[in-house]
């Protein structure tokens, strides 16, 4: 079951294939910033993944300059998807990627916060508790076609100390890759 809004966030210590952003292994206390932290179930090959890297990596800028936590996790099989192994994910951090990218292997972590998508963007409060889950705008596959912004929209409501006008909204992309 999907984690809901009010629900305090599960832990995670995951490896992290981007140490230019972060230790080796990192927890959700590890990631969670003054003001909270934004958790995006994520992968490679995806191309709705694909075709939102650079809005995911401009989110990642944006939360990082109001002290809110960034990170990515793949948690997609990479035995039958071998462009989602902790190698692949090293080469993509490598080329830039703004956050901590970490991998869950096991996919514990995906099941214990009912990860279904990728990408899926949940946003905690400073105290890990669960204020926005979803989409982070209406068009992932073509940024030249978003008409809202339902993430960077709760992200301002949760500084701005109100409750996000949509709290939640059903993402939109690929499915998780389970073993």
């Amino acid at each position: 079951m999907t984690l809901q809004v009010g629900d305090k966030a599960p832990n995670y210590s995951l490896k992290n294939s981007n140490t230019a952003e972060g230790e080796d292994v990192l927890s959700l206390s590890d990631s969670i910033g003054n003001r909270g932290c934004v958790v995006v179930f994520e992968c490679n090959h995806c191309p709705y993944v694909v075709a939102s890297v650079e809005r995911i990596n401009a989110m990642s800028a944006y939360c990082k300059e109001r002290e809110i936590g960034f990170v990515g996790i793949n948690s997609n099989d990479p035995v039958n998807y071998p462009a989602d192994s902790f190698e692949n994910m090293v080469k993509r951090a490598q080329k830039g990627m703004p956050y901590p990218y970490l991998h869950d292997p096991t996919q514990v972590t995906a099941t214990a916060w009912g990860a279904e998508r990728t990408p899926e963007f949940f946003l905690l409060d400073s105290q890990g508790t669960v204020v926005y889950h979803g989409r982070m705008d209406d068009n992932p596959r073509d940024p030249t076609q978003v008409t809202t912004s339902e993430l960077k929209d709760a992200i301002d409501a949760m500084i701005s100390g109100i409750a996000p006008a949509v709290e939640s909204t059903e993402s939109i992309g690929c499915s998780v890759k389970w073993k």
